[in-house]
């Protein structure tokens, strides 16, 4: 299939940033599989045991999710019994999900750089977000999110407002009012849901956001710096390097320049 670039496996499946060709075929195995085209208008669903003529020469990541990743965090919508959850095979590419492509897709091309949380993190929000847009509205909500680690609405809630605002200066205490629930029991529910803690979430979204930021070349650091919410580029740098390894600068140049030779699987 096409000209592999990146291979990631672990618990959540099998991720590949590959050069698909005409006529290559994408075949779902036994769980099932999507497709993002980063820059494409399109994201493509398959389901266990179904397959796709590819047309066109481009650059996709194809991940075949795992099933038992999937039903740890959605089993009302991935149960074994259910052979198809993907109603449509294509649906119109939201900008949130978007957004989420090309950063993985940059992320994965500079792997050198990619923890393994980061990359989990990213692929559990596009879980997430691919449950709310393109399953939510054709399912009943309550049965959709039973038994789903994010069936509170008000965790729910809490991460839309993160994703909205992923700012280094939002008041967590301010957050968890604002969903009902007080600092402890909101600290308490969130790692629950999401694995992590709300500080943590929120200095992914942040990192996410700067990676997509600094990789398409918009504004100067400074610019980001402000944007996210840090009160001095000084402090954004050492965020970014804590967070990533090398500073923003350093990033945004190997961001220009990736290094695209196939990798063996991390």
């Amino acid at each position: 299939m096409g000209r592999m670039v990146r291979i990631f496996e672990g618990r959540f499946g099998r991720l590949l940033l590959t050069d698909l060709a005409p006529r290559d075929e994408l075949h779902a195995q036994d769980d099932p599989t999507i497709v993002l085209q980063p820059g494409e208008g399109e994201i493509l669903f398959l389901n266990p045991r179904e397959t796709h003529l590819n047309l066109d020469s481009k650059r996709a990541l194809v991940f075949h999710a795992a099933g038992e990743w999937l039903r740890h965090g959605f089993p009302a919508v991935f149960s074994a019994e259910d052979g198809k959850p993907f109603a449509e095979t294509r649906e119109i590419i939201t900008p949130r999900i978007r957004q989420l492509a090309e950063t993985l897709a940059v992320e994965v091309l500079n792997d050198r750089f990619l923890s393994p949380e980061r990359l989990e993190f990213m692929l559990q929000e596009l879980l997430l977000s691919i449950v709310e847009t393109y399953l939510a509205r054709r399912r009943a909500s309550s049965p959709l999110w039973r038994g789903s680690r994010f069936e509170d609405t008000r965790i729910r809630r809490a991460i839309a407002l993160l994703r909205a605002h992923p700012n280094d200066g939002l008041n967590m205490g301010q957050l968890a009012s604002q969903v009902g629930l007080s600092r402890a029991r909101f600290y308490d529910l969130f790692r629950i849901c999401t694995g992590f803690s709300p500080r943590t979430y929120l200095d992914l979204l942040c990192i996410e956001a700067a990676i997509s930021r600094l990789s398409s070349g918009r504004g100067k650091i400074a610019e980001v710096s402000a944007e996210l919410g840090f009160s001095a580029q000084s402090n954004f740098t050492r965020f970014f390097l804590n967070q990533v390894g090398v500073p923003p600068s350093e990033y945004r140049r190997a961001a220009a320049r990736p290094e695209t030779e196939p990798k063996p699987s991390e």
